[in-house]
């Protein structure tokens, strides 16, 4: 038809690269000069799609896919529709999304076999990545079209596995899904189907604390293996990864990690490298590489952009890199962006890990008040989906810290003990070290200096042994700011114990630099001026600044000018004009010298 020639043209030529084989470019130029139907045409440009996916050119498999079924004759076996719906795939595997879904409606507008339609019908739900509110109305039809055989049934009950998840937040419905579409596969013999489901089953069963979870995975990744498979970015490779890094083997998870990236690199796969990248930026940052992981988690997110795949959830990490390591307000930008695509895809799971993310920034920007909001909506998320692993999304301590923070320390106490409960089951060592660190903020906010100082040396000496660098490196500067900064736990310290001096901080500022943790590394050397030269803001004042606030208020209190602060803090002038003028506002005054006055408790009207 017109419209599927008009997509061969437009796909195939800007496809062809100019060192493409001297084979595929043959097949393509004697095609172009072929008008009609021709057998040995079809047939070439099928070899040299062939030859093409194989090369990791899956863009080029797809234009030549598309030739070819312009070439083949009404009774050719493969017919038209197959190569158009093989063409499809390779657009997909490309992250040419938009052309994979105009192939796919044009096959669906005439094809009448059902393996061509329920082919048909999934590269629209694939197409629509995890919009898939946007395509509900397909899965009747494609149900439809798959009547009785357990070959198609297996395809559209995985793709209602993910809708299960995504959708409707049920993740036991979704693991039933899945478990379904894997033993309707190998009934099939349909091996490639029946991986990408195990390893679905088996994320779910992980997430869910399920006791078949390490089963699952061993039949997801026990021989045969199909090459298709082995490194998408649902299959069990990355189902394996998941554990191990939620199980606290980072090198494994580092080693398994970078494998499934090269392979598909090598294979052109674009949105399994969009996944990849961002698995790799994690297993970075958990260690500690904020750098590395910033850097690749950027490099992940203008791919994201490139493509239109995956936009929400390399948003939502990329916000936990740069809070980490790189611009705390880009990282709240970022996870304002994750939360609010989520919440148009309707997608639950996204939405409660782009929530933690907006509470993480939310934290270490200094406003405790809104990462307590954020955090407690992650909770009662997680609490509808049946997350059990807290190592799932690490959001706990975070919002045990926050509410601590904000002087609910009954609250905060109440996450840790619920959390402690599946991390002890589940034997999440760091989880569990970073409940203790909590946990010893809300001992001291209790005024239990003793017992806090020893739960926080025991908590970041046990994150150092198990790779956590950034973790560790918070406990240090919690177990820093335990006496000097009274005010930002939450309540004050119980008298007669001798204030320690700006060195206090120095094993923080090592670790957070070692890290290349920079939002930290500016909060440890703002807390140790401030402790060196001037006093406190008054607590309830300073719970109302963001952390380059308060930094910029407690250089105003040295006496600084705009230029030295613009100086120590590495921003521009005009940044800390507009950072005074927020202070003045939430603060309530009108110039440099209410802040002095405020800090010394002579606040005037």
């Amino acid at each position: 038809t017109y419209f599927i020639d008009l997509l061969a043209r437009r796909a195939a030529p800007a496809a062809l690269p100019p060192a493409a084989p001297a084979p595929i470019a043959r097949a393509r130029h004697r095609a172009l000069s072929s008008p009609g139907p021709d057998p040995r045409a079809a047939a070439r440009l099928g070899e040299a799609a062939a030859a093409a996916r194989d090369r990791g050119a899956p863009s080029v498999a797809a234009g030549l896919g598309l030739l070819a079924a312009r070439h083949t004759p009404a009774d050719a076996v493969p017919g038209a529709d197959e190569r158009r719906l093989q063409a499809a795939e390779d657009a997909l595997t490309a992250g040419e999304t938009d052309l994979a879904r105009d192939i796919a409606r044009q096959v669906l507008a005439q094809a009448t076999a059902p393996v061509d339609r329920v082919r048909a019908w999934i590269v629209v739900i694939d197409a629509a990545g995890q919009a898939m509110a946007e395509i509900d109305a397909v899965f009747p039809h494609a149900l439809a079209d798959a009547g009785d055989d357990p070959g198609l049934l297996a395809l559209v009950r995985y793709q209602l596995a993910w809708r299960a998840l995504l959708m409707d937040g049920e993740m036991t419905k979704a693991r039933e899904e899945a478990a379904a579409a894997a033993g309707l596969a190998a009934r099939a013999g349909d091996r490639p189907t029946e991986l990408l489901a195990l390893g679905f089953q088996a994320q779910m069963e992980t997430l869910m604390g399920h006791p078949d979870a390490p089963a699952t995975i061993q039949r997801a990744m026990r021989e045969p293996q199909d090459p298709r498979v082995a490194c998408d970015h649902n299959g069990a490779g990355a189902a394996r990864f998941r554990w191990l890094i939620m199980g606290d083997r980072l090198a494994e998870a580092r080693t398994t990690i970078t494998a499934l990236l090269h392979e598909v690199q090598r294979r052109g796969m674009v949105e399994s490298e969009v996944h990849f990248l961002r698995g790799l930026a994690e297993t970075e940052l958990r260690s500690g590489h904020c750098g590395r992981a910033l850097d690749l988690a950027r490099e992940s997110l203008r791919l994201a952009r490139d493509t239109g795949i995956g936009e929400a959830a390399t948003a939502m990490f990329t916000s936990l890199a740069e809070a980490a390591g790189g611009d705390v307000d880009r990282a709240l930008a970022l996870a304002r962006e994750a939360v609010d695509r989520a919440e148009e895809d309707g997608d639950l799971i996204y939405l409660s890990r782009a929530l933690g993310a907006l509470g993480h920034a939310q934290l270490v920007a200094g406003d405790a008040a809104a990462a307590v909001r954020s955090l407690r909506r992650v909770r009662e998320l997680e609490g509808g989906l049946g997350v059990v692993d807290p190592a799932r999304g690490r959001w706990h301590g975070d919002l045990a810290e926050a509410l601590v923070r904000i002087g609910e320390p009954v609250e905060a106490q109440d996450v840790i003990d619920v959390t402690r409960q599946q991390a002890l089951r589940l034997e999440r060592e760091s989880v569990l070290a970073v409940l203790d660190r909590a946990e010893a903020l809300v001992r001291a906010a209790r005024g239990e200096q003793g017992p806090a100082e020893r739960q926080l040396t025991s908590a970041q000496d046990r994150l150092g042994k198990l790779g956590y660098g950034l973790e560790e490196a918070r406990a240090a500067y919690a177990l820093a700011g335990l006496r000097t900064l009274p005010h930002a736990l939450g309540s004050a310290r119980a008298g007669g114990t001798p204030m320690p001096g700006p060195a206090s901080f120095d094993e923080a500022a090592r670790l957070f630099r070692r890290c290349r943790a920079l939002p930290w590394l500016r909060q440890v050397e703002s807390a140790s001026a401030g402790h060196q030269t001037s006093p406190p803001l008054a607590s309830a004042a300073l719970d109302t600044l963001a952390a380059t606030e308060r930094q910029v208020a407690a250089l105003v209190m040295e006496g600084a000018t705009n230029r030295e602060i613009a100086a120590r803090l590495f921003i521009s002038v005009k940044t800390v004009e507009a950072t005074l003028t927020r202070v003045y506002r939430k603060l309530g005054i009108r110039s440099r010298v209410d802040i002095v006055r405020l800090a010394a408790g002579r606040r005037t009207g």
